[in-house]
């Protein structure tokens, strides 16, 4: 039996060319190493965003890989070249995924170059060459000229986009080297098209040359034969020109790909092509243009093309391939195509192309360094200066000594792992944030380490903590420590900005984050492709929540009255099964920049994003993990936009705020926390009775516990029990007592477990941070196993009981649910405090801050304003006689434009008015809006027509105030003020004139309903009593009690209870139960819904505006919550009145 040839894919693209490839890279490498390949490229158009996935498979099945990308052209034909016809140039817009034309047949002449990175220079330049096609275009797009490889000899690309994010000016220079783009192989791609008519002209030459050539038609069929034998020609020029053009710009380094797909006519293409890689020059070689792994992808793979292009399958026609064979195919098939020569081939360049992304070496930027100092005397410099100013003196004896030991050795491990220009650009970011008044604050691990508090990154002291810096870095981890920092949201732009500006486009860049198929989207796309009508589809779409499993598709199917056995229902769900998880498009990461000293795009290619004046690179942060590339996370937290507006407003800076008040905690206990940051949730508000925060590290824990892991880990209890005295603390060893005893002997936090695995088992630091890192994977790779295996034997060694060993193993595995470092649960826990005081204290203010600092939170603006009345905050109207753009304070003791609060409480002294901001009425314009209070700066408006004039509103404008009741001091209620709008002089308005020259009639007064519908219309919200109130006795006539009824029910009473739905959350450790918050003129009930109700009702659960609930009570302690038992959707009782709700966030 003859051996099989050995044999290197080199034209592969993985399912990060969108839409294009239909297999992830990891299941390309493991079938390539397993089919006995040499070596396999993944060649993603215009991409590298699946390298490094690809890579770390490699890597795993021990199989050579290849790092190349595959390009379409943009006609640029140079001078010196030939002068294609239109029917035989290279002409493709080349828009990348979602938009290109993909796979052939695709235009008459569509030449592809798959271009291998033969080391790490090559490497460098083919990523700044897709960094080039990728800036001149939109996002999702790129645009390669032909120019771009017609460099004179000796020459290699540097681009320099400017910092238009959207259309750069690319500038190119050129240094010493060898060729286009030098250090890469390139693999010219014919156009398929021009292949099949060159070999119409080869047939023939053929013939005429055995004297078969004999042509005795006439007239028009002569004149149609001489057409297409002078395009046949034609194409085989083009092609040839083509062939010698490339030859020319990669010298001794460009082949011609032969690519066979046994579409009929596989001899004559291999002829063809054989006979050009002569004419041309060029070596030839055998490649498979490779979309899929496995045959039995063709169908998803013809899915991903008709969504690609917008059409069904069976409208695709030609645009799918014409059979399987685009996969990697064994050996002994490839033996039967090709001859052996071209297989040969393939080793040829696998061996010249020697390049890992290991190979990779990433420097931080150093500008941030005064000049005369090293980043590790700078660093030392700065963070003694912050100790000083941290506790409060000016020696350096005020440091304490426990604090001055963890300086001292973190200072050592960040200088032996290079770390210190990462710190000072942090450090840098976070000074220039604090030199605008922008608030921030660290967060995450980085809380974990004293130099992030001394540098004013994090407020997490370590003096108060017992913080583990292996939490945040370790020798043994492998990776760079990641640094999240929080900024206002409404003002992190300014910082984004300010590092674009800094270190330029070509240096600074953010992170991708990859946007990938749910079973949702899946359906509806695959759905499309296979031609089910659009009703079908949405009604499935709409049928699903996001929680439901793949085994109650069926189910969901035969709702909408499709049969789920049927063979085209059960392709559907089949392929739709395929396509999840499958990577959609590129997105921008949430705020994680990548900054380096060189060009960013010689390390990864940059694109630009959606949003203007944003680039992103093609990589996400498991991807600069692996390649152990740094991030800084520039983040966007509403609370803090929220807490700087309400300081700024009572006059107060944060560290003023007064620590550990009474009365703060009193109200915290009491879960009077709508508004409160972290703690203002349905789960977090019932644990708060039970948990009684009575200081800061209360609120630490409290943030923490209300987790899925440590609720999945059965930590909550045990806590609660032993904190209530109910259940005792068993004997803790001394080391033991160490790490648990602030929590009770039960380990709430990460950190926790890391140390017990040190103190308990023997772990080194850096082992106990592996088996943090494998707590948080477990449940989706697997992998704690061996961990469990050594700390049960670690914990046996050193005498503890075996049931003690299996319960931490038991909560360890809790913590694969998601848990959160006692460092991040600290930072968090500061802002709850100044959020709770602000409220507690200054509730005026507090609800003043979070109108302006919308949206964000548990709670639509309507509720946050009842809360405040509730505690006594006088609210008044939007007036455009008063209101700013935003919400402002006015002095309390003017007479409220208000009705009164129904069971309004009383507020603090020295509290204010509310006054509700323009801003705030729906389809006003901003600019009218602002105009409006420039205006009212040079006095009252004595009429409407007097705001028109000196406003210069629009008419929608005039309208819009209208309908939010704004005109009511100058105009009278809605009605009138409509007629007053409609009658005010706007330029080029007509009707306007002719309804002035009318006396204005006196309308009726609109009815409270009215009013109330109107206002939810405009504002979202009213003043007004609530919806409910209105509604009240027909409630009582069908015995529904009120939300504040419950709290007087005994446990386990039945009652039935309506209001409008605010919140439905659905937890992931809650087996399926669906948590209702619902709201009544009274205040807030809590609904659990438990999960075969939910399937029951879901109808009424999920659509119910206003809802009728019928249950049983359950009381632990203060904590009430109404257990459903049946749904009734009342959203009718609501007529036109529609709030909104926040849903499962």
């Amino acid at each position: 039996m003859s051996r099989l040839p050995d044999y290197a894919e080199l034209h592969c693209v993985s399912n990060f060319s969108f839409l294009r490839g239909a297999s992830h890279p990891e299941e390309l490498v493991e079938r390539a190493q397993a089919l006995g390949y040499a070596a396999l490229a993944i060649s993603d158009e215009c991409s590298f965003a699946g390298v490094v996935r690809a890579h770390r498979a490699a890597k795993e099945h021990g199989l050579k890989l290849i790092i190349g990308a595959e390009f379409r052209l943009t006609a640029s034909i140079p001078a010196s070249a030939p002068a294609f016809t239109p029917a035989s140039t290279l002409a493709c817009a080349a828009a990348g995924a979602g938009s290109h034309a993909g796979d052939e047949p695709v235009t008459p002449a569509h030449s592809r170059l798959v271009l291998l990175a033969q080391n790490r220079a090559g490497y460098g330049n083919l990523s700044a060459l897709i960094t080039l096609a990728r800036r001149r275009a939109d996002k999702g797009s790129y645009r390669l000229l032909r120019g771009d490889l017609d460099s004179p000899a000796g020459a290699v690309l540097r681009e320099k986009p400017s910092d238009a994010a959207r259309q750069p000016r690319v500038a190119k220079t050129w240094a010493a080297a060898a060729g286009a783009v030098p250090d890469c192989i390139a693999l010219w791609v014919p156009p398929a098209e021009l292949v099949r008519r060159a070999a119409v002209a080869a047939r023939a030459a053929a013939s005429t040359a055995s004297g078969g050539g004999t042509n005795e038609a006439t007239g028009e069929a002569a004149r149609e034969m001489s057409r297409e034998a002078a395009a046949s020609n034609g194409a085989l020029a083009a092609l040839r020109a083509e062939g010698q053009f490339l030859a020319e710009r990669f010298a001794g380094r460009c082949w011609l790909a032969v690519e066979l797909h046994a579409e009929g006519d596989d001899r004559e293409r291999l002829s063809v092509l054989q006979a050009l890689a002569v004419d041309c020059g060029l070596p030839a070689l055998a490649a498979g243009d490779v979309h899929m792994h496995l045959r039995a992808r063709r169908p998803l793979q013809d899915v991903l093309t008709a969504t690609r292009h917008r059409v069904s399958v069976f409208a695709a026609g030609e645009r799918l391939f014409a059979n399987g064979e685009r996969h990697l195919r064994t050996r002994l098939r490839l033996s039967r195509l090709y001859p052996p020569e071209l297989l040969a081939e393939t080793l040829n360049v696998a061996a010249q192309c020697d390049f890992s992304l290991d190979e990779l070496r990433y420097e931080y930027p150093g500008e941030v360094v005064p000049h005369g100092q090293t980043p590790a005397s700078f660093l030392r410099s700065e963070t003694e200066r912050g100790l000083l100013r941290r506790y409060g003196d000016s020696v350096p004896s005020a440091v304490p000594p426990a604090v001055r030991e963890r300086i001292e050795h973190e200072l050592a491990l960040i200088g032996e792992l290079g770390y210190e220009p990462y710190f000072l650009t942090v450090y840098d970011i976070v000074s220039f944030a604090r030199s605008r008044g922008i608030l921030c604050q660290g967060r995450g691990s980085a809380a974990n380490s004293a130099v992030c508090y001394a540098l004013g990154v994090t407020e997490v002291d370590p003096a108060r903590s017992h913080l583990l810096f292996e939490r945040f870095i370790s020798k043994e981890r492998g990776e760079p420590p990641d640094i999240d920092v929080d900024f206002e949201h409404e003002r992190r732009e300014e910082v984004i900005q300010y590092l674009y500006a800094k270190y330029g486009r070509d240096r600074a860049a953010l992170a991708a984050a990859v946007i990938s198929y749910h079973t949702r989207g899946a359906l509806r796309d695959v759905g499309r492709a296979l031609g089910f009508e659009p009703a079908q589809i949405d009604a499935l779409a709409s049928t699903l929540a996001w929680w439901d499993k793949r085994e109650q598709l069926p189910e969901r199917l035969a709702q909408i009255g499709l049969d789920p056995a049927s063979p085209r229902v059960a392709k559907w769900l089949a392929l739709a099964e395929a396509l999840r998880g499958f990577p959609r498009h590129l997105s921008q990461h949430t705020g994680g920049f990548v900054l380096s000293r060189g060009p960013l795009s010689r390390l990864v290619p940059v694109e630009n994003a959606a949003m203007p004046e944003r680039t992103v690179i093609q990589w996400d942060k498991d991807d600069l993990d692996a390649v152990g590339l740094l991030k800084v996370d520039v983040l966007a937290l509403g609370m803090l936009s929220a807490i700087r507006r309400a300081l700024d407003l009572v006059g107060r800076r944060m560290d003023e705020i007064p620590p550990e008040d009474p009365a703060t905690y009193a109200m915290i206990c009491a879960a009077d926390t709508v508004g409160v940051f972290q703690i203002e949730s349905r789960a977090q508000m019932a644990m708060l009775p039970r948990l009684k925060p009575r200081q800061f590290y209360d609120l630490v824990i409290e943030v923490a516990l209300v987790r899925p892991g440590p609720i999945q880990g059965d930590m909550v209890h045990p806590y609660l029990r032993r904190r209530d005295g109910r259940e005792a603390i068993e004997g803790m060893r001394p080391e033991i007592a160490d790490v648990l005893g602030r929590t009770l002997g039960v380990p709430i936090f990460q950190e926790q477990v890391m140390q017990l695995a040190v103190v308990a088992a023997g772990f080194t630091p850096g082992e106990a941070d592996q088996l943090r890192r494998a707590m948080a994977a477990w449940r989706r790779k697997g992998g704690l196993e061996p961990f469990e295996q050594k700390l049960i034997a670690g914990m046996r060694e050193r005498g503890y009981a075996l049931a003690f060993a299996q319960r931490l193993c038991a909560q360890i595995r809790g913590f694969g649910e998601y848990g959160f470092p006692e460092s991040h649960a600290a930072s968090f826990a500061l802002l709850v405090y100044v959020s709770a005081w602000l409220k507690c204290h200054r509730p005026d203010a507090f609800l003043c801050a979070l109108l302006n600092s919308q949206p964000m939170g548990f709670y639509a603006p309507a509720q946050l304003l009842r809360d405040a009345r509730r505690h006594g905050v006088k609210v008044r109207p939007v007036d455009v006689q008063a209101s700013a753009v935003e919400a402002t304070l006015e002095a309390a003791a003017t007479t409220a434009i208000t009705k009164a609060a129904a069971g309004a409480g009383q507020a603090p002294a020295g509290c204010c008015a509310v006054r509700l901001g323009l801003g705030g009425i729906a389809s006003l314009s901003t600019s009218g809006a602002a105009r409006i209070v420039v205006a009212r700066r040079q006095g009252r408006f004595a009429d409407v027509a007097d705001l028109a004039a000196r406003a210069r509103l629009a008419r929608s404008d005039l309208d819009a105030l209208a309908a939010a009741g704004a005109l009511a001091g100058i105009a009278g209620h809605r009605r009138q003020a409509a007629w007053a709008a409609a009658a005010a002089p706007v330029q080029g308005d007509l009707l306007a004139a002719a309804i002035r020259d009318e006396a204005p009639p006196v309308l009726a007064l609109p009815s409270e309903g009215d009013d109330l519908v109107a206002d939810y219309a405009s504002l979202g919200l009213t003043l007004g009593r609530h919806p409910l109130a209105l509604l009240r006795e027909s409630l009582r006539a069908r015995r529904f009690v009120s939300a504040t009824d419950l709290a007087g029910c005994a446990d386990r009473q039945l009652a039935r209870v309506a209001g409008i739905v605010t919140c439905r959350q659905r937890p992931g450790t809650a087996s399926g139960i669906v948590f209702v918050t619902i709201e009544d003129e009274s205040g807030l009930a809590n609904i659990v819904v438990h999960a075969p109700l939910v399937e029951r009702q879901r109808r009424e659960l999920l659509g119910a505006t206003l809802l009728g609930v019928f249950g049983q009570i359950s009381r632990e302690g203060a904590v009430v919550h109404l257990v459903a038992k049946r749904l009734v959707d009342l959203s009718a009782w609501l007529g036109r009145l529609s709030p909104a709700s926040r849903d499962f966030h």
